[in-house]
């Protein structure tokens, strides 16, 4: 059932009548970082079920803002923005400095989701700063249901990286132990690492290369350096963490 359109004729009411529905800009971001294929835009997203994911790949073909592509002979589907969609990239662009100037971090941060930040760590780690050896890096994650608590990465030169959710079976390089709503604060420029080792929400322990270049190879949003970046408030700690510290 499609939603009720809106009474009057202004221009925002008929963008947002096609691209208000959830999850419609979240996809397109993902589209516009390069995702084409459907399960890689569905882990980069976080939180969409398969169905959902569909029928709103479905509608933003209908309001010619994606096409599908099928190659049969791979027997492979892509999905690719057209000229409409790419012409929303400034004001998408403006709209992601936007939030980094005027949401509160508790409030964008908040409802974050460990698989996308996850996938986001693989895709994106800097791993021309890795040493140029078989590298395992051990993330620990508090507050987390006890299945979402560990991850592993791991690089081999020459290789993408790797992400495991069972124990590799060799020696951790790097083990990290914090929380996804840190994490994803000192991915989107939020938060420094100084600031959550002081605060005891982010610790570190292996390789001291490792160690004290994690501000090279760890990634950062396009928008962490956005002027007046709203930072962490100093006396709040995330709610799921309260009390509780790291376990």
């Amino acid at each position: 059932m499609s939603s009720k359109p809106y009474s009057n004729v202004c221009t925002i009411s008929k963008a947002c009548q096609i691209l208000e529905p959830r999850w419609t800009l979240p996809i397109l971001n993902q589209m516009w970082n390069g995702y084409t294929r459907f399960n890689d835009i569905r882990r980069a997203v976080g939180g969409v079920s398969p169905g959902v994911l569909s029928k709103r790949l479905e509608e933003m073909e209908r309001n010619g803002l994606i096409e599908r592509i099928e190659d049969r002979a791979k027997g492979t589907v892509d999905y690719v923005r057209t000229d409409k969609a790419i012409d929303l990239e400034e004001a998408m662009d403006s709209l992601s400095r936007w939030a980094q100037r005027n949401i509160e971090s508790e409030v964008a941060l908040n409802g974050s989701n460990i698989s996308a930040l996850m996938w986001m760590l693989r895709q994106a780690i800097n791993v021309a700063e890795l040493p140029t050896k078989r590298t395992i890096m051990q993330f620990h994650f508090s507050g987390e249901p006890e299945a979402l608590k560990k991850y592993w990465l791991i690089y081999e030169p020459g290789t993408e990286l790797e992400l495991c959710i069972d124990p590799p079976g060799s020696d951790i390089d790097l083990f990290i132990e914090t929380d996804q709503f840190t994490c994803w604060a000192l991915f989107m420029g939020r938060t420094t690492f100084s600031r959550e080792k002081e605060k005891g929400q982010f610790f570190m322990s292996g390789d001291a290369l490792l160690e004290r270049s994690i501000e090279r190879w760890f990634p950062r949003s396009s928008y962490a350096d956005v002027e007046g970046v709203m930072q962490l408030d100093e006396e709040r700690l995330p709610t799921h963490n309260q009390g509780s510290g790291l376990s």
